[in-house]
């Protein structure tokens, strides 16, 4: 069975699917998402230089939606490969990485369980995409498993004032014993990440796969 076709005979998929292609029309409008105002963007981009590795050549972008952040990892020299369970929202990573003349290897994809041999990263990225996937815990395993040597996951999750979301303290339990813990930042305070002040709980957390 093909990845395509899986996609459309699971039903979680499948109702992920329908979501986030509902929501691709418009999800850009919100600064956070679509990072068009500079000072969010060139703030995403410093955050991600700070922690990953330094000699990193390709990333994995879980989930990548718009391909927002994609983009911004191609701006620093990477080789992004994006995945996501929506065919809109990748249709707009293409047009918008076409647009910015930087290339994203964009492919229709499960991000809690990404079809690539073991190691075929040197950091694995995703944004606000775990807290929505079932065995947040059993995820992570499969996302270390694609990391080379020294390569780093770098998480930014959050705990919403709906209540929904994911503590940084429970992302923490849950790495696998093969990724060691580099820093939680928080990053509730930085109005500059979002467009606005928020009052929940928004952090990123870096981990480094053990020698």
């Amino acid at each position: 069975m093909t990845q395509a076709n899986l996609l459309e005979d699971a039903p979680r998929l499948r109702k992920a699917r329908m979501v986030w292609d509902s929501e691709a029309a418009t999800f850009d409008d919100e600064i956070d998402h679509g990072l068009n105002d500079p000072q969010a963007r060139h703030a995403w981009t410093e955050l991600l230089r700070k922690w990953l590795p330094a000699d990193a050549v390709t990333v994995l972008d879980a989930g990548c939606g718009t391909g927002s952040l994609s983009i911004l990892l191609a701006g620093l020299g990477l080789t992004v490969t994006g995945i996501d369970v929506s065919p809109a929202m990748l249709d707009r990573a293409r047009a918008k990485a076409g647009a910015q003349n930087c290339t994203i290897d964009c492919r229709l994809m499960d991000a809690a369980a990404p079809q690539f041999p073991p190691q075929s990263f040197d950091a694995v990225v995703c944004r606000h995409v775990l807290w929505t996937l079932p065995e947040p815990a059993h995820v992570l395993q499969q996302w270390a498993r694609l990391l080379r040597p020294r390569g780093r996951l770098l998480l930014v999750e959050g705990w919403w004032s709906t209540g929904a979301g994911l503590h940084a303290a429970d992302v923490v339990a849950a790495l696998p014993a093969s990724l060691a813990l580099l820093a939680v930042e928080m990053l509730s305070d930085h109005p500059v990440y979002w467009g606005k002040p928020v009052g929940d709980e928004r952090y990123l957390i870096a981990a480094a796969l053990q020698p």
